[in-house]
């Protein structure tokens, strides 16, 4: 199957983002260079992981290089609309292109076949499933993380009994045996 494959180098804009309510919200990365936006939705976790990932790839980064890598100010802008999801996130790959100097990140529609899926990402292939690939600096990534976190941060507060998120209302809380638990404390 040809794929489309969505490629950024050194964006005008990399950034994690959402649409909706706390407890509603889908969560997506946006790449963004002069003439498109690319838009692909992934979980919450998702992004949490890459987020890791991403801070740990450039800690092995400076220690291996001894180069400090200066910070930027991060993204704090919306995503740009129309926000129009061109797949969902299934796989995502995370590299260090030590020729340019640059981090490269790429997510990846769901395959049907599992190998071909393994197979292709992080490679220059005509088939397979779609992806979005970007590379980026590497203080650019750390404000990528920055961002990320925050707009992880900013859902739904967790339940201190069980950690699950708490809605308005509460929720059915299984440290609690199935007893509703508000969403104050005490409740």
């Amino acid at each position: 199957m040809s794929r489309q494959f969505f490629l950024f180098e050194r964006p005008r804009r990399f950034v994690a983002g959402t649409v909706g309510t706390p407890g509603e919200r889908t969560f997506y990365l946006q790449a963004a260079d002069d003439a498109r936006v690319v838009s692909v939705a992934l979980e919450k976790q998702q992004v949490a992981v890459l987020a890791d990932r991403l801070e740990q790839l450039l800690d092995e980064v400076v220690n291996r290089t001894g180069t400090a890598l200066p910070a930027i100010d991060w993204d704090t802008e919306a995503l740009e609309q129309p926000v129009d999801e061109e797949f969902r996130v299934s796989a995502m790959g995370l590299a260090w292109d030590g020729d340019q100097g640059l981090v490269v990140i790429e997510a990846q529609a769901p395959a049907e076949d599992v190998e071909v899926a393994e197979e292709t990402l992080l490679e220059d292939v005509e088939d397979g499933p779609d992806a979005l690939r970007v590379l980026i600096e590497p203080r650019r990534a750390r404000a990528f993380v920055e961002r990320a976190r925050k707009v992880i941060s900013a859902g739904r507060p967790p339940c201190p009994l069980c950690g699950q998120p708490l809605d308005p209302a509460g929720h059915i809380c299984p440290r609690q045996n199935g007893y509703h638990r508000g969403a104050t404390l005490g409740a």
